[in-house]
């Protein structure tokens, strides 16, 4: 019977794997495949690979997609860390009316919240553009900062602030002495956060992005019409690849540190 229910939760597991990563496979596989078409396999080809390093308008939407995860990403970090701060130094009643209405955007449809910044610009007369997307993915992105770092500013014990105010530290000084060395776990897990979420974001970008700047999505939407071109199956198997290989060096490091100790 035992074994049995080990073989269950094999084939269970297995089932998992193969429905996560069985479209990523195929998706590499045909990223080497010599024919256009999905339908047949025309021979192995580097070809796609090599028309993504000189397709221009790919290369751009890269950049811009990374420019604007790693800026809004950055700046939203700060902001949220400045108000993790301003809510922690609130009453106890304060602060969770503060923390619902931070916590209001994530629980929020992502239309509405695109669409309402959409309005926002139009009634302030603001040009649509790159500006406007940064904007609105600084603004996406400061809940998920504040969720990440919330927890870790409630685990500070405030002794220890005063006790480096006690012993001639500036604010700043202490702050950056004592409370961003334990906050700093928190920070670089709300910014990884806030990266991914808008690495991966299409809708806020879709509506808040002008006439001739793209990003990954929204240029894969465009072309979903008329085809994707395979060179986008080698740009998407790069990206997962490197992804993978940073998550193995990681949980490797992470590995070996005990064993050192």
């Amino acid at each position: 019977m035992k074994t049995r229910q080990t073989l269950l939760q094999k084939i269970y597991i297995g089932l998992i794997f193969v429905f996560l990563y069985a479209p990523i496979v195929t998706l590499m596989v045909l990223s080497f495949n010599a024919s256009r078409t999905r339908a047949k396999w025309g021979g192995f080809t580097l070809k796609w690979y090599s028309e993504l390093f000189q397709n221009s308008i790919i290369l751009e939407a890269l950049y811009n997609t990374l420019l604007i995860a790693f800026l809004s990403s950055a700046i939203a970090t700060v902001i949220g860390t400045i108000a993790c701060i301003a809510i922690n130094g609130m009453k106890k009643r304060n602060r969770a009316i503060m923390m619902g209405i931070t916590n209001i955007p994530m629980l929020n449809a992502e239309i509405v919240t695109c669409i309402s910044l959409m309005l926002l610009f139009i009634s302030l007369g603001v040009r649509f553009g790159f500006g406007t997307i940064l904007l609105s993915h600084i603004t996406f992105n400061i809940p998920y900062v504040i969720l990440s770092i919330m927890p870790r500013m409630k685990q500070l014990n405030p002794s220890t602030f005063e006790a480096a105010m006690d012993v001639g530290a500036s604010r700043i000084k202490a702050f950056f002495k004592v409370v961003f060395p334990d906050l700093l776990p928190g920070i670089l897990s709300g910014f990884l956060m806030a990266f991914t979420m808008s690495l991966d974001d299409f809708i806020i970008t879709h509506f808040t992005k002008g006439a001739g700047i793209n990003t990954l999505s929204t240029l894969i939407y465009s072309e979903v019409r008329r085809g994707i071109r395979p060179s986008m199956y080698a740009l998407s198997s790069i990206i997962f690849l490197t992804v993978l290989i940073l998550l193995i060096f990681v949980n490797f490091r992470s590995i070996k540190k005990p064993e050192k100790a």
